[in-house]
């Protein structure tokens, strides 16, 4: 199994606990405004927003939430302005470690986000530091249930994917070509395949394998930086070591 698809995998296992689903709202409902602020509150002619808006329907975000913060972004209501900004790293073994933030206060998440690599082992490292060692995709995630991954696999290859995973115990990965992502999921879904997800990733060029210490050290950075309201995603470049895998998925 892929690196991507062991940490898709541990992440699904750790599920969504009602402690932090607030905090995920919140960073949904950011995802959302700085869609629809930059390109207009209308999902079928703002992609990034019609993604936005499927994130926040898979979490169980109310209609009138969504609704809402659209509206506020766009002029409706009084919205507050964050800028997005992505932080490069080291973690535990000299990992890469990207971290995509939108924030209202760029001094308060530079100093949250240094502190979460200080507390694990790691570095907070300059622009372009690390950012080079990963490339953009678009990822298609599409459950098993029972579907023959082969088949998908070819649907998915003849729609112009660049790759497929089909080794995830519960999903397929597809990646594609950033422009590429609409156009094959809307291809997929014509098909008659449940498309999950559908979302923009960073995904490492290559993999560090690490022991299973550090392995868990890496772990813990990653957890500690989603942790933060104002961090969206982080990407880092290590493979999980199959017992440490085993711990977290239970």
């Amino acid at each position: 199994m892929s690196g991507h698809s062991k940490w898709s995998t541990i992440k699904r296992a750790k599920g969504i606990t009602d402690a932090k689903r607030g905090a995920l709202f919140t960073k949904v409902a950011r995802e959302i405004s700085v869609a629809a602020r930059q390109g207009g509150g209308d999902p079928d002619a703002n992609y990034r927003l019609r993604l936005a808006i499927e994130k926040a329907r898979s979490v169980n975000m109310p209609a009138d939430n969504i609704k809402r913060t659209i509206d506020k972004a766009t002029g409706g209501g009084e919205a507050d302005a964050f800028e997005e900004i992505v932080y490069e790293g080291y973690g535990p073994g000299g990992i890469a470690v990207l971290v995509e933030a939108q924030t209202d206060n760029r001094n308060r998440t530079a100093a949250d986000v240094r502190s979460m690599f200080s507390k694990s082992g790691g570095q907070l490292a300059g622009s372009g530091a690390v950012a080079w060692q990963f490339e953009p995709r678009g990822l298609i995630s599409v459950p098993r249930n029972g579907i023959d991954a082969d088949e998908v696999a070819l649907t998915a290859i003849d729609a112009g994917a660049q790759d497929v995973d089909t080794e995830g115990d519960d999903t397929i990965e597809i990646y594609t070509s950033p422009g590429e992502l609409e156009a094959i999921r809307k291809l997929l879904e014509g098909a008659g395949i449940e498309v999950e997800s559908a979302e923009s990733a960073m995904i490492a060029k290559q993999t560090v394998e690490l022991d299973s210490s550090k392995a868990r050290q890496a772990l813990r950075l990653v957890e500690l930086l989603e942790d933060l309201d104002d961090v969206q995603r982080v990407t880092a470049n290590f493979d999980i070591p199959e017992d440490v895998f085993a711990e977290v998925t239970g």
